[in-house]
């Protein structure tokens, strides 16, 4: 029995203590998120105005559609007009002179200004509209933020493009970071800024999916070599998508050399190992997403034992 037990008074003290020093933690984490922000959006020249869908003359506003369909559809649009077949090459220069190109920006992405994402209910819906949404704004930025060799080009690199390439989403501006750490991380943040991505009181807290789902890794394109291809997700058949995803990218970025007892995977295991529950997850995970080859007997043998090494990232642009 606790030795407070018989002191209601004292286990008040107690509570309320842990509350005040819960909430002084909360502000304080709050407090840093902010002054992170506004420090790095000042650094990159972003203002909150700055998004790549807008209403503009000729755009047509949506009534009675569903701007996450609408999404999808353009996203449908895109893949079979501007991609190659694997869904890892992108012809951008056509894509920006397309009809399919003008029409997503003046019947879809404006309607994204009035979509509120709590409306999506399931889970399902929630993670398909998201990532498709990171997708189409990677595409969108490399035309629009005339990107030429690699979305880190230019003296910020990744800093610049993945806050400057943003849309406002319900009346709010969210951007490629925000996106992925954010919301498809569970606000887990990015992995080497400190702090979580949103303050507690940020109204896109609202827009958090929990638990994470550590798959979206294999989904997500940032119109570099080395990403997993595009697809286009959707609700219903999610969850055997995602599966295909990272079955297909663990295949193709395994590798072992066996003389040094090493397995070679790709650098975002590194980056998100936390996701994956650290190196063991990750060992764990290369193993249940492998084929049933020898790779995977190997690793499952000498798992306790291996090195993790980690292929450089190619930020070449995926042109086609």
């Amino acid at each position: 029995m606790s030795r407070w037990g018989h002191d209601p008074h004292r286990a008040r003290l107690i509570s309320n203590n842990t509350v005040q020093h819960s909430e002084i933690g909360g502000s304080v984490s709050d407090w840093w998120i902010r002054l992170r922000e506004k420090c790095l959006n000042r650094v990159s020249g972003i203002q909150e105005k700055d998004v790549l869908n807008v209403i503009t003359a000729g755009s047509i506003p949506i009534h009675g559609k569903d701007p996450a369909a609408e999404l999808k559809r353009a996203l449908d649009s895109v893949k079979d007009t501007a991609m190659n077949e694997n869904g890892d090459r992108v012809d951008y220069a056509s894509l920006k002179h397309s009809s399919i190109y003008q029409d997503y920006h003046i019947n879809c992405s404006p309607g994204l200004m009035r979509f509120d994402p709590t409306t999506l209910k399931s889970r399902g819906e929630q993670l398909a509209f998201w990532i498709n949404l990171y997708n189409v704004l990677v595409i969108d930025a490399v035309i629009a933020l005339g990107i030429q060799r690699s979305v880190i080009e230019g003296l910020l690199g990744t800093l610049s493009f993945f806050r400057r390439a943003a849309y406002n989403i319900g009346g709010l501006r969210i951007n490629l970071d925000e996106i992925e750490h954010g919301i498809l991380r569970g606000n887990r943040g990015h992995p080497y800024i400190p702090g979580k991505q949103f303050t507690s009181r940020d109204p896109r807290h609202n827009w958090v999916i929990w638990p994470p789902e550590p798959r979206i890794h294999f989904a997500l394109n940032c119109a570099s070599r080395s990403c997993p291809p595009i697809q286009v997700y959707s609700a219903d058949h999610l969850d055997v998508q995602l599966d295909l995803a990272a079955r297909n990218f663990v295949d193709a970025n395994v590798r072992l050399d066996q003389k040094k007892q090493s397995l070679v995977t790709s650098s975002l295991f590194k980056w998100f190992m936390s996701d994956f529950d650290g190196r063991s997850g990750v060992i764990a995970f290369l193993i249940d997403h492998l084929p049933d080859d020898q790779r995977q007997a190997w690793i499952t043998e000498h798992r306790s034992r291996l090195k993790l090494r980690f292929e450089p990232y190619n930020w070449d642009l995926n042109l086609s």
